[in-house]
Parts: C-alpha cells; sequence; structure tokens
C-alpha cells in the first residue's frame, strides 16, 4: 500500500522482464514516490502526503486547499 499516489491515485504497474533470450519474468513498475510535507492555513497545521512526482506539480498547480479537498473527496483521511 505504500507505492501509491494519495492525490492521483495511481498505483505501480505490472509487466515483464524481457530477457535477450527472450525469457519473461514478471517486474514491477513502481511510481516517483514522495513524502511531502505542506502548510494548510485553513486547519493551522501541517499535513504530510505521499506524493507521486505528478501529484507534487498537480498540488504546485491548483494549491494545497484544493489537494487537500480531492483527497478526501476520495475517502481518504488526512
Amino acid at each position: 500500500m505504500s507505492a501509491h499516489c494519495q492525490l492521483t491515485g495511481s498505483k505501480p504497474g505490472f509487466g515483464n522482464h524481457i530477457s535477450h533470450s527472450h525469457r519473461r519474468t514478471s517486474r514491477r513498475f513502481d511510481l516517483n514516490v514522495q513524502r511531502k510535507r505542506y502548510w494548510l492555513p485553513s486547519e493551522g497545521r501541517y499535513v504530510r502526503l505521499r506524493l507521486s512526482a505528478k501529484g507534487i506539480k498537480t498540488v504546485d498547480s491548483i494549491g494545497i486547499e484544493a489537494a487537500v479537498a480531492r483527497i478526501r473527496a476520495r475517502g481518504v483521511r488526512i
């Protein structure tokens, strides 16, 4: 459960390693997930979020208040 983004809901993808001889073994495409701390002025506290790189860019564009509203709309407790 740790390799998912709280804002976008993105999770790891799965696929195959394909060797030179074309033998296939399963692999996992993990997200670039970072722990980031944001000041939430409406509540007067910091919130710590697990966001992918795309999620961090989304927070930068829409703002932390709108991002927290989206996260709570998905049913995630902050």
